[in-house]
């Protein structure tokens, strides 16, 4: 059965912008920096309106991350973009001491995340850094779905007060989220209502899991999908509820297997509500040059990876 469509396709990045240009309508006290890549981070249109409130630091990254921390302490709401490698991997130390330590009302804009950058290839393609920035303590990490989400994920990023991680993506992509909707930090989003196993599944990988689900209810297999956008805070009580009513799970994300989504839904399960969990991930690799539908393929992200993991992750609950 199928329950979504689309009509475009659209990069998560315009979305982010999009966002922005809102944002910074709104709130004459939101200011964008960028280092050297204000195309690639769609902050284009914010740069033409708003002149006097964007920053170009050039390739310096961990100035950027330093001068954004300063202007949020003088009161304003920076958005410090950069491709996601740069943005944090460079830049770690001074993310952690002068953003998430002083809890800075930062928001890091981390474009061209995961393996889909595509033919950038290793160097640029980051696969930790969901892990990175969510052990850092107070730091909020958002990975919407779609343009729709993204543009909603960042009005709700410039609202809220305190640091942001906000992840999203080059490729273009389904738009099957409601442009009207509300984010809410830390809401999981039921997509599809099922009992046999539930599918947790953030970013990129919500489609991929759309189309698993049709895969599965062909089979005779009714799965529960959740969209989990922010991976934290975590909604807890979203998990242990769908777990619960189906008695296993299944994480699918554009990421390392360590450090992402699923192991933040296992360290929960295993704490309060033990079951059987498979991954679907990058298993401990780097990324590597391609198409990035090549590369999804190859590092086992596409739906029928989704499917197998299901039916492993029922294999097991009926043991």
């Amino acid at each position: 059965m199928k329950r979504f469509s689309y009509t475009e396709k659209k990069d998560t990045r315009s979305g982010f912008g999009a966002g922005l240009l809102e944002v910074g309508r709104k709130n004459k006290d939101v200011v964008a920096m960028c280092a050297d890549l204000t195309g690639s981070l769609k902050m284009d249109a914010f740069k033409k309106e708003f002149h006097d409130r964007f920053f170009q630091a050039g390739i310096a990254e961990a100035n950027m991350i330093s001068v954004g921390s300063g202007m949020a302490v003088a009161g304003k709401v920076p958005f410090v973009g950069s491709f996601a490698e740069f943005v944090t991997g460079r830049v770690y130390d001074q993310i952690r001491q002068s953003v998430a330590y002083t809890g800075a009302n930062v928001k890091i804009a981390a474009s061209h995340a995961g393996i889909t950058l595509g033919e950038d290839g290793a160097t640029h393609q980051v696969m930790e850094d969901i892990g990175m920035m969510k052990m850092l303590p107070g730091m909020v990490v958002i990975n919407p779905c779609d343009y729709n989400q993204t543009k909603a994920a960042t009005i709700a990023a410039a609202e809220h007060k305190g640091p942001v991680y906000l992840r999203f993506g080059r490729p273009t992509v389904p738009v099957f989220t409601p442009e009207d909707q509300k984010f809410e930090i830390g809401k999981a989003v039921k997509m599809i209502d099922g009992c046999d196993v539930v599918i947790f599944a953030t970013g990129h990988l919500v489609w991929k899991a759309i189309e698993a689900c049709e895969i599965l209810e062909d089979k005779g297999i009714k799965p529960e999908l959740i969209n989990i956008h922010t991976i934290k805070p975590l909604d807890k009580e979203a998990v242990i509820e769908a777990v619960k009513k189906c008695g296993c799970a299944v994480s699918a994300e554009e990421h390392l297997i360590n450090g992402g989504l699923g192991d933040s839904i296992a360290q929960l399960l295993s704490r309060e509500y033990p079951a059987p969990l498979e991954y679907v991930a990058v298993d401990d690799k780097f990324g590597e040059s391609g198409k990035p539908d090549e590369l999804m393929a190859k590092f086992g992200l596409e739906a029928p990876d989704i499917v197998a993991a299901v039916e492993r992750a029922i294999a097991r609950k009926q043991k």
